[in-house]
């Protein structure tokens, strides 16, 4: 009987692939290792331009499935819906549901494949099918990422040394999690480039006085909002800030010029001289007249 195309290129596999399974006595030892038994590799690899490869579970994997796909095409049938993959995307397959993935015959696919398992693999696919419900997730090429892929591999090719073993598991860890969180985190990056704009900004007036509501309708944010997002990038308030902004910058002049404390003030937007000592008190733990007579560039003579 003549055996197929199909079988023979499973049977005898791609040219160029790589791979590796963890020994069950090495899953014993991963286990009872508290550093990676939260989340380990039990098989990874690389298959570059698998015609042919077809991989069809009735009762699926007990384990969980990455399938990251960085040329060519193919597809994913599982829980009742397609999946077309393409180059620069990636799914990841829960354990224990049928599934079939097929690579193209016309254009096949070349990818990165890991099955994992652990508490923290749970906690991960959960918040990637949350994030992504029914979409195939997208994400840019990184050469970077694919070396970080084959050093995993060469680490767990070499030998199954503890530290061989928590740098491969920790390493994936990191490089699923960026790759899961890619899209909240160059979200939140977009959102921190709007409060760098905004702190750039005070910055640049810092003789003035604002409400908040006046900055954060320049981002086009609610007050709010503006406030949270400003909070988690400072871990102050856009007010404290823009008051440890005044503060600073007045130490400065009391280093570095001989402007009386009403100059001084006009420069940072304060009326009032008392008001800025006490704000420069609670801040600086001294009064500015203190400040400048144990710092000032005068009374110290420091080129």
């Amino acid at each position: 009987m003549e055996i197929s195309k199909e079988h023979k290129k499973i049977k005898d596999g791609f040219l160029g692939q790589r791979m590796t399974t963890m020994p069950p006595n090495v899953l014993n030892d991963i286990i009872e290792n508290p550093m990676i038994a939260e989340f380990y590799i039990t098989a990874i690899g690389y298959y570059p331009k698998a015609i042919y490869h077809d991989r069809k579970r009735k009762y699926g994997s007990n384990e969980y499935i990455l399938l990251y796909c960085v040329e060519g095409s193919g597809s994913i049938n599982t829980d009742g819906k397609k999946y077309e993959i393409t180059a620069n995307t990636y799914f990841i397959l829960p354990p224990n549901i049928s599934h079939h993935y097929q690579s193209s015959s016309k254009t096949p696919w070349t990818i990165y494949w890991c099955h994992f398992l652990g508490r923290k693999a749970t906690y991960l696919y959960e918040y990637y099918k949350a994030s992504f419900k029914n979409i195939v997730p997208s994400i840019a090429r990184s050469e970077l990422r694919n070396k970080d892929f084959f050093k995993i591999i060469d680490l767990l090719e070499t030998d199954y040394s503890n530290p061989n073993l928590e740098y491969a598991n920790i390493s994936f860890l990191s490089l699923l999690a960026k790759m899961i969180y890619h899209r909240s985190i160059n979200a939140l990056d977009k959102k921190s480039d709007i409060i760098s704009n905004s702190i750039e900004y005070l910055n640049n007036n810092i003789s003035k006085t604002f409400k908040v509501s006046d900055i954060a309708k320049q981002q086009n944010l609610s007050v709010s909002r503006f406030t949270e997002l400003f909070k988690l990038k400072t871990g102050y308030s856009p007010v404290q800030y823009f008051n440890k902004l005044k503060i600073q910058k007045s130490c400065q002049y009391l280093y570095f010029t001989d402007l009386s404390m009403k100059e001084i003030c006009e420069k940072i937007g304060y009326d009032d001289p008392y008001y800025y000592s006490r704000a420069f008190k609670k801040l600086m733990g001294m009064p500015p007249s203190h400040y400048r007579k144990e710092y000032s560039i005068r009374n110290n003579k420091k080129v």
